[in-house]
This record gives structure tokens, C-alpha cells and sequence, in this order.
């Protein structure tokens, strides 16, 4: 059953989510939904289109966290960055950014999740270049590095699309880190295009990665494309994941004897500006953003004091 499209601003509003998963950091959703129809994703069949949060209501909720003693707020969305295109005067996820860090000046970090690196606007990428209160981590919904098989998922990017971005954020924040979604196996994806996908995390300089073997949701269009077998699938997500995990390390052992300001989850462990773990051998105040300097590392988190 479909959401019902006309959900209105004030009860989209109400999905605001107060606090959510540690002391240290809060979550608001800011928009639900999604206008556009990739052809593997069943999203838009259950949660219609996209319906943005007004940013007046968004500020009064991180002023309230902030007083709560939340030190990082996300915000999230499942298309981010279509935010605003609901809303009288059609704003942009760059505009609500810069009236957050405006309006409340006592919130220390802010951080956005996954957004679609091709519906980035100038006071988004403004914002990456001035507010050092924006956390130099962007999470980018790629899915894939070949061109042919962009235009079968109905992406609105291209592969040089994707680097010519990560090459400007890094530009404008050399501190910037990406993580990445990647699809291993989708519909058609010739070892050719597969290892197209694979260059793009050196190219756009991926840190980390979310890798998903392809399932063909049913309805989608997807769905009734030639598949892959599972096996193939299997091992090119394996690939995927290994050339993850030595962007990682490299991320990791380029922090080494650097100093950090470290936002405690728990007792023993936080995470940088750009997202990687730290743990330390004595305790810390929770929810607290403590000064650390990285002596090493375990793994795949750094060691601290």
C-alpha cells in the first residue's frame, strides 16, 4: 500500500526524532520520501514522495536538543538532499545548513547523512568551505562507476560526475573523508563496468563503504532485468569490501602522532570530525568532545590519549 502522497508539512513534522542511539548524538529527520524512481529501490512504493520539514520547525528542535546536552546533531532524510523542493520558495539542504549553524550558535558539531552528490547546491558546498562546525564527512549515495550501468539504475550522475565532486569538497575541506553505498551485481554489470565501480574508490578517494550485493526487490524494474548470479555477485561485493577496508587503514595510519577532537559514545569510545572510532585505555565523560592525540591503531579504530 502506498503512503498517502498529501502527507502534509505538520504531520511530517512529528517524524522528528528527538534523540536516538548514544547520550552524545542526536538524529532529526528533516525529510521523507523520494521523487525519483531508481530502478532497483522500492522506496517511493512505500513512503510516496518527498515531503520536507519547514526549517523554522528544524531549528526549534536542535535549539531544544542542544539544551539537552546533545553536542552532535545529524540530520537525516531518505533524499537529503531533495529537501525544500516542497516548501514555499523552494530552499535548498545548503540554505537549512547555514540557518542551523546561524541560529544555533551553541551547537558544537553538525553532520549530514547520505546525500545525493549530484543535487549538491552552492550554499551546501559554501558551507563545507567556511563552517568548520560541518563535519568534514559526507556520506555519498554513489551506487555505481560505470556510466552504462548508471543510466540502467536511472541514476542522475555519471562516474565523472561523482569525482569532479569529491575533487571540489576535498578542495574546499581537505580534511573531507566520503563514505559511499556501492551495488556489487547489479542487472547486466559486465566485469568491465564492475571494475569501473572498483577504480571510483580510489578515484573519489572512499573511506567507507557500505557494499550491497544486488537483490532484486520485486515491482521494481530492476527486477525483470537479466541477473547475475549469485556467486558473481558474491565475490565482486568481497572485492568491494577488501578495497574498502585498505582505504581504512590508509585513513587510519595517516592519523598517526595527529591531534583530534574526539566526541565520546561511551566510556573508552568515540569518533573524529571525520567519523573513525577511537578508543582510549582510561575513561572519558560520555557525550563529552575531548582533546585526543592518536598514538596508533587496532584494527580498524584508532588508539588515543
Amino acid at each position: 500500500m502506498l503512503v498517502d502522497d498529501i502527507m502534509s508539512v505538520t504531520e511530517t513534522a512529528g517524524h522528528l526524532i528527538d534523540g536516538f542511539g548514544t547520550r552524545s548524538r542526536a538524529y532529526v529527520q528533516v525529510q521523507n520520501g523520494c521523487d525519483h524512481r531508481c530502478t532497483f529501490c522500492i522506496i517511493p512504493y512505500g513512503r510516496g514522495n518527498s515531503r520536507s520539514v519547514p526549517a523554522g520547525v528544524v531549528v526549534e528542535q536542535i535549539r531544544r536538543l542542544v539544551d539537552r546536552g546533545f553536542n552532535e546533531v545529524v540530520l537525516t532524510g531518505v533524499d537529503l538532499t531533495g529537501w525544500g523542493g516542497d516548501l514555499p520558495a523552494r530552499p535548498r539542504l545548503g540554505d537549512l545548513v547555514m540557518r542551523i549553524l546561524r541560529l544555533v550558535p551553541d551547537l558544537p558539531r553538525l553532520r549530514i547523512s547520505s546525500i545525493d552528490s549530484i543535487e549538491a547546491d552552492p550554499r551546501l558546498m559554501e558551507a563545507i568551505a567556511t563552517e568548520p562546525r560541518l563535519m568534514p564527512h559526507l556520506h555519498l549515495s554513489l551506487q555505481h562507476g560505470d556510466d552504462l550501468i548508471l543510466k540502467r539504475m536511472k541514476r542522475r550522475h555519471l562516474r565523472d560526475d561523482a569525482i569532479r565532486f569529491a575533487e571540489e569538497a576535498r578542495r574546499l575541506r581537505p580534511d573531507m573523508t566520503f563514505g559511499a553505498d556501492i551495488i556489487a551485481g547489479f542487472p547486466t554489470e559486465t566485469g568491465a563496468a564492475f571494475e569501473n565501480s572498483l577504480r571510483l574508490v580510489e578515484e573519489c578517494h572512499l573511506t567507507w563503504l557500505h557494499v550491497f550485493p544486488f537483490s532484486p526487490r520485486p515491482g521494481t524494474p530492476a527486477a525483470r532485468m537479466p541477473q547475475l548470479d549469485g556467486r558473481t555477485i558474491r565475490k565482486r561485493a568481497a572485492r568491494l569490501r577488501e578495497a574498502g577496508a585498505a582505504r581504512v587503514a590508509m585513513h587510519l595510519d595517516a592519523q598517526q602522532g595527529r591531534a583530534h577532537r574526539v566526541l565520546m559514545e561511551s566510556a573508552r569510545m568515540g569518533r573524529t570530525e571525520q567519523f573513525a572510532e577511537v578508543v582510549f585505555d582510561g575513561d572519558r565523560e560520555e557525550g563529552a568532545i575531548v582533546p585526543a592525540t592518536i598514538t596508533g591503531r587496532r584494527e580498524q579504530r584508532l588508539v588515543a590519549v
